[in-house]
């Protein structure tokens, strides 16, 4: 029996976690719960797991919770303090960080500290501090386990072999919906557009992530970081159908892919119980009637998030974290029709162009680059009004 903290319990991750463990009581206990303020779905979580110990966002929604929720058995919390406890609860095995954005750092390094085996679904955390996170991981003798599917199934193909075959990593990228748009169009689009993946079922910060391509360009820094491979050895390419989510290229010339259903269940189920697989977790693939599977280079002219992140990745030291917090601000400006779609990666440009600090990589330093990012994309934006 593996006993799980999970934060992020009631966004497209965490339900989909919530889901696996569900269908195998015999082997996933969960002990922790943290979400952000949907204090009706969380309420039906703790109802149906039984937590130990439960946080969310504000005190007025651990209130409203805490109402409705027997605390005798289920202790709540609340804010930061709330959230790092329920990572680092004792009584959990493997914290699940699916808490999306930089939010997602302070916990997942303070499990990774407090000897816990983490499985990754926030990237923000690896791209903003991965050098942290795989030296604490490295100190303590625990797991990065990766969630994401992409990095799930490169994971899967090289199966603990390490890179001494391996001459590149091919990510699979969607496309988002936008995949055929010119730069005129891109101009118009809308928040509303925008959130209707053609694939996936996601939260709105990693949709917008998804069409503008920024998603996969995180996804190239967590690969990096992941599997300690080189930035000129991680490749990126349009597959729409969602069908194969990695290939392994090795020295001599032969490819592995990983294909299957786009579904979030596999590599969740992956991560907490590999490398055993457990039955019936995503619908069987149907080969004989997929049709056919089509791949292209990306565009980085008319999605140049993909080339930022390269050039973050390039550039080192703090400004995969400046680029990042530039990023959650431009898609939440965005998403409340303050900017232009394209104006997301233009204000990512600008802020990391702008900056020119140094430092020694220290959780510190990263949270200092990350609140400068902030303020500095926040002025950025407000200089185009």
């Amino acid at each position: 029996m593996k006993h799980i903290a999970l934060i992020g319990s009631t966004g497209s991750i965490g339900t989909a976690t919530l889901t696996v463990c569900e269908e195998h009581p015999e082997r996933f206990r969960v002990v922790g719960l943290a979400a952000g303020k949907n204090v009706r779905l969380i309420a039906e979580q703790v109802r149906k797991f039984k937590p130990r110990l439960v946080c969310l966002a504000s005190e007025k929604a651990a209130a409203a919770l805490a109402s409705c929720i027997d605390t005798r058995k289920t202790r709540v919390m609340w804010g930061s303090e709330g959230l790092t406890a329920v990572a680092t609860m004792p009584a959990a095995e493997t914290l699940v960080s699916a808490i999306s954005g930089a939010a997602g750092l302070l916990p997942t390094f303070s499990a990774i500290r407090a000897g816990k085996d983490v499985a990754l679904a926030n990237k923000e955390a690896l791209v903003m501090a991965g050098e942290l996170l795989v030296r604490e991981a490295s100190r303590s003798g625990k797991q990065i386990i990766p969630v994401d599917s992409e990095h799930s199934a490169v994971a899967q193909i090289l199966n603990g072999r390490g890179l001494k075959d391996v001459r590149r990593i091919i990510l699979t990228a969607s496309g988002g919906p936008f995949l055929g748009f010119s730069k005129k169009d891109l101009a118009r689009v809308t928040p509303r557009q925008a959130l209707r993946h053609p694939r996936w079922k996601m939260g709105s910060k990693v949709t917008i992530d998804s069409a503008t391509l920024m998603n996969k360009g995180l996804e190239v820094i967590e690969a990096h970081w992941l599997f300690g491979i080189a930035p000129e050895h991680i490749q990126v390419v349009i597959h729409p159908q969602s069908i194969i989510h990695s290939m392994v290229e090795y020295i001599d010339g032969t490819v592995l892919a990983h294909l299957s259903q786009p579904d979030m269940k596999g590599p969740i189920a992956y991560a907490l119980s590999g490398p055993e697989r457990l039955s019936n977790t995503v619908k069987p693939l149907p080969v004989a009637a997929m049709g056919n599977l089509t791949f292209r280079e990306p565009d980085v002219k008319r999605f140049p998030a993909l080339g930022l992140a390269y050039r973050a990745l390039a550039e080192g030291n703090l400004m995969p974290a400046v680029m990042n917090a530039a990023n959650e601000i431009a898609v939440q400006k965005f998403l409340e029709k303050r900017i232009s779609f394209p104006a997301i990666t233009k204000t990512i440009e600008k802020v990391m162009g702008a900056f020119h600090f140094s430092a020694a990589m220290s959780l510190e330093s990263v949270l200092w680059a990350d609140r400068w990012a902030r303020m500095e994309a926040e002025k950025a934006i407000e200089k185009l009004h």
